[in-house]
C-alpha cells in the first residue's frame, strides 16, 4: 500500500500523467481512492473583462458567469476538477477554449471569472493550481 500511494503522491506533485500500475500495484489502493486519468500541477489566472462575450475556441460565448476553462490540449467538453494548492478550494470546470496564450509554459489553465472566484482568485489574481481529470466525472455535478 506504501509503493501504490507514494506512486499515486509523486504522479500529483509531478503534475504527471498516471503511470502504468501492475495488477497487484492496483490491488494495493484502497477503493475509496480514485485514481486521475489525468493530472497537473502548475498557474491558473482567470479571463473575462473584454473577452466576455467573444467566440471560445469550441465556438460558444464566453460567459462570467460559466464554469469553464481554456487549456491548452485537453479536449473540449473534459470536465476537470481544479484544486487552489495555497487555501484548499475546489472547484469542477468544463474545458471550451485553448490557452493559456502566454509564453510561460508554467501558467496552464485559464478559468472564468466565477471559477476563479470560487477557487478564490478574485480579483483575478494567480494561483498554484493541481488539475485533475478523474474517470468517473460525468459533469459539474
Amino acid at each position: 500500500m506504501r509503493y501504490a500511494h507514494a506512486l499515486l503522491v509523486l504522479t500529483i506533485i509531478a503534475g504527471l500523467t498516471s503511470p502504468a500500475v501492475s495488477q497487484e500495484e492496483a490491488s494495493l489502493v484502497p477503493s475509496s481512492v480514485e485514481q486521475p486519468v489525468f493530472s497537473q500541477v502548475g498557474l491558473a489566472t482567470c479571463y473575462g473583462g473584454r473577452a466576455v462575450g467573444h467566440e471560445t475556441a469550441n465556438g460558444e460565448r464566453l460567459a462570467k458567469h460559466s464554469l469553464t476553462a481554456a487549456h491548452r490540449s485537453l479536449p473540449f467538453g473534459t470536465v476537470i476538477r481544479v484544486t487552489n494548492l495555497e487555501n484548499g478550494r475546489v472547484v469542477k470546470v468544463r474545458i471550451n477554449d485553448r490557452g493559456p496564450n502566454i509564453h510561460r509554459r508554467s501558467r496552464i489553465l485559464d478559468l472564468s471569472m466565477d471559477a476563479a472566484g470560487v477557487l478564490g482568485l478574485r480579483p483575478c489574481g494567480i494561483a498554484r493550481i493541481r488539475i485533475e481529470e478523474l474517470s468517473s466525472d460525468q459533469g459539474l455535478a
